[in-house]
């Protein structure tokens, strides 16, 4: 493919991309990492260098537009990071003991539930309000955000934070153990588990896979995994999406995010099983 053709189709899906994770919380890679490999014959190698570079994209784009609009919530955000990273760390340190089949099949069944969850709490709006701990009171763990689809005030308190703070934990053992994004059991800790709104849990999230996608960037640059001729469109495209996606999620109601967000827990999960069980899905 000549070089123009090829800057673009990149930066294309890059938008989408970048679109794509500034609403649901999670990286671009989920669409980056497919579009480079399968479509246009790139190394997995600079793929998921790219890949990286998205998720940082992302969370610049979208989390200081979040922050600004106070939907994110920087304190549950950087409490979890705690979880997250120990989780990371110990993955790392276990890379090559643990069978990876067996976490790829957990991983998808996490994720499964995750779905059927959300399908069943697709006519939620806004969640009750948790019961207070002595978690969430010590930690003041609890908020507010104007909810421009709603138009009103949206007053909300975390809940089961022994609960967040450990499938946080399993989604930095997961990704530093088979390298992939735990963005997604994230949101689902915050929304599911801790009953947060699902815009304050995906706004929360951004925030977070920038900390931690900017700590292992490093490492792919070293490793010379990050192509400048493919990571720069990638990081123009993503910005742009997730610029555009700050400002849709903020006028959509969490029905809609929700109506988003299942097929690509599905599609998550399907991925996991098939590499749990040996078979490549795209």
């Amino acid at each position: 493919m000549a070089p123009l053709p090829f800057v673009l189709t990149i930066f294309a899906a890059s938008v989408a991309a970048g679109l794509l994770g500034s609403l649901l919380g999670l990286g671009g890679g989920i669409i980056v990492v497919p579009t480079l490999t399968l479509l246009l014959g790139i190394d997995l190698k600079f793929a998921t260098g790219a890949s990286i570079v998205s998720v940082i994209a992302t969370s610049s784009g979208a989390a200081a537009a979040y922050v600004r609009d106070r939907i994110t919530n920087m304190r549950v955000g950087m409490f979890l990071e705690v979880a997250t990273t120990s989780g990371a760390l110990v993955g790392a340190f276990l890379v090559g003991i643990v069978e990876p089949r067996f976490l790829y099949l957990l991983f998808a069944l996490m994720l499964g539930w995750s779905a059927v969850n959300m399908v069943g709490r697709r006519r939620v709006e806004i969640p009750e309000p948790a019961s207070p701990d002595r978690f969430s009171r010590r930690l003041s763990l609890a908020g507010s955000y104007y909810d421009a689809a709603l138009e009103r005030q949206v007053q909300y308190r975390a809940g089961a934070i022994p609960f967040g703070f450990g499938i946080s934990f399993i989604a930095g053992l997961v990704s530093g153990l088979l390298g992939i994004g735990g963005g997604v059991l994230k949101v689902v800790a915050m929304e599911t588990g801790m009953r947060l709104p699902l815009k304050v849990s995906t706004a929360t999230s951004n925030f977070m896979i920038g900390v931690t996608a900017a700590a292992s960037a490093g490492v792919y640059f070293a490793r010379g995994q990050i192509n400048p001729l493919i990571a720069a469109p990638v990081a123009l495209g993503v910005l742009t999406g997730a610029t555009l996606g700050a400002r849709v999620m903020t006028r959509i109601r969490s029905r809609t995010l929700r109506f988003i967000f299942v097929p690509v827990l599905l599609y998550t999960a399907l991925q996991m099983l098939g590499r749990g069980l040996g078979v490549y899905i795209p």
